[in-house]
């Protein structure tokens, strides 16, 4: 019969999130640590008015809560450029929207245990709106996202984040057939835009919840 170590794993990435919080809050970010991403979604739908509006932004993570669904099917107008009805003429002013909505749902690439926040996007917008965009920020993020230090944690956006992302999107780079980055020079390279948030911007409430389970890239 096969052992099942669930709990012990449980426990040890409860603690690290823990840490991870504490440390967080010492660099002027909200940080709560969350059992599970049901339990993200109840605490999500609470803090967020019904009438307000949100912005998601590109997170693989944020559409696998399922938060989008059930925000929409109580009347909150949601923001995101995922939409399969949206012309591709205007993707750019959707994006551009999403940053001037009243919460903003995002997740990170990496988050050290020091409380650094890193993210490499291609356009922009993500982290834009995250550190200068609607006055309140959400950012989920799954225990599989924290890392020791920063250089792990640009390494681990660059090589597993962006690595997946770019053979989600089928994208035109070596890392989208191959698994592997090779810091590219391609025209379709998805990894432009490199942002570490060392503390809370001022002027915009982030809110980091860390969940006790796997989620994103």
């Amino acid at each position: 019969m096969k052992s099942d170590f669930t709990d012990s794993r449980r426990w040890y990435s409860e603690k690290m999130l823990q840490d991870v919080a504490r440390a967080l809050i010492k660099r002027d970010f909200n940080a709560t640590c969350i059992a599970t991403a049901e339990q993200v979604v109840e605490e999500l739908l609470k803090s967020i008015p019904k009438s307000a509006s949100v912005g998601i932004g590109g997170s693989i993570t944020i559409r696998e809560l399922g938060i989008i669904e059930r925000l929409e099917q109580r009347g909150t107008e949601v923001i995101h450029h995922w939409r399969k009805d949206i012309p591709k003429e205007q993707d750019r002013e959707i994006r551009k929207k999403e940053g001037l909505a009243d919460y903003y749902l995002t997740s990170a690439n990496a988050i050290t245990k020091t409380g650094d926040i890193i993210n490499i996007d291609g356009i922009g917008n993500r982290v834009a709106h995250m550190i200068y965009g609607p006055d309140n920020v959400f950012i989920i993020a799954g225990h599989n996202k924290i890392v020791s230090h920063i250089d792990e944690g640009i390494l681990r956006s660059k090589e597993i984040a962006a690595v997946i992302n770019a053979h989600r999107l089928s994208t035109k780079t070596p890392c989208a057939t191959t698994g592997k980055c090779t810091d590219c020079n391609s025209p379709g390279r998805i990894c432009r835009v490199t942002t570490i948030l060392q503390y809370r911007p001022w002027q915009t409430n982030i809110h980091v919840m860390l969940v006790n389970e796997v989620l994103g890239f």
